[in-house]
């Protein structure tokens, strides 16, 4: 690290949170050591801001964060600084394509969540890592031109691959599409991705990227590694997010961020201050 780090930013589902999205008291604790070593932490998430505020409030955080991939980026007040939402014509032909592929439809716009249905087994996880419950319908017309974010639900992995295929060669430059988890194809503002959220939240924060750490499981964590100073994989990701990465820690039901706090950054910021 030729610089010292100043911001480190981290992914939430799969990253911060263990897999029964619980907060560990080792996160925590060391956020705040991070923080009263004069590095700011941050988050980005998939998830809409009601997800993310809490954790935020519950690790002391005073820098915005990103929601829906850094396509909004919030306050810990819970005051919107910006936010990106689809156009019009881009959310019906999401919709539209999503509706087509047997997928479920969950749509997020006015802070709330919209969906086709509540049986869906991910129902239940959603309503824990977005804390509000489902809206449920299928008439989306009202909400065009102020969406955040649309997510087509499936666990046939096959269906969803297909999705991400068909949503990215119908939508090209005017939406970004990517999977947050492999049942979930995710449809947001083409800046609304962890590699522009990391820029985006950067120059709200006041630090250059060259100063800046970054940690993630998934394959959209991906474009936000590569453009961080440093660069952390979580020990469960997958091959392709490791080999983006230039550190991997441990699994996030083993404290895997706490530990790159403690083992990676807090030491390179004692270095620095030498």
């Amino acid at each position: 690290m030729d610089k010292p780090i100043r911001l480190f930013v981290s992914d939430v589902d799969g990253t911060l949170v263990r897999n029964d999205k619980t907060l560990a008291n080792a996160t925590i604790e060391a956020a705040r050591r991070l923080e009263h070593a004069s590095v700011h932490m941050t988050l980005i998430s998939a998830r809409p801001p009601s997800g993310i505020l809490p954790m935020a409030r519950a690790l002391g955080l005073t820098a915005p964060f990103g929601a829906f991939n850094g396509g909004t980026l919030v306050m810990p007040s819970g005051d919107i600084l910006t936010a990106r939402h689809l156009s019009a014509e881009a959310s019906r032909t999401a919709i539209d394509i999503v509706t087509a592929s047997g997928a479920a439809i969950w749509v997020f716009a006015d802070g709330k969540w919209f969906a086709s249905d509540d049986t869906n087994p991910h129902v239940p996880n959603e309503k824990r890592a977005a804390m509000v419950d489902p809206v449920v319908g299928t008439d989306f017309e009202a909400l065009h031109g102020r969406i955040d974010k649309i997510v087509g639900v499936s666990d046939d992995t096959a269906l969803i691959a297909k999705l991400e295929a068909d949503e990215k060669a119908a939508l090209g430059e005017t939406a970004e599409v990517s999977c947050s988890q492999t049942y979930y194809c995710d449809i947001t503002h083409p800046l609304a991705n962890k590699g522009d959220g990391i820029i985006a939240l950067c120059a709200a924060i006041g630090v250059p990227l060259e100063e800046t750490a970054a940690i993630g499981d998934m394959p959209n964590d991906i474009p936000m590694l590569k453009r961080a100073a440093v660069a952390i994989a979580m020990g469960q990701a997958p091959a392709e997010v490791k080999a983006a990465a230039g550190w991997v820690s441990a699994s996030n039901n083993d404290d895997g961020v706490a530990k790159a706090i403690e083992r990676i950054l807090l030491p390179e910021v004692a270095r620095h201050r030498l």
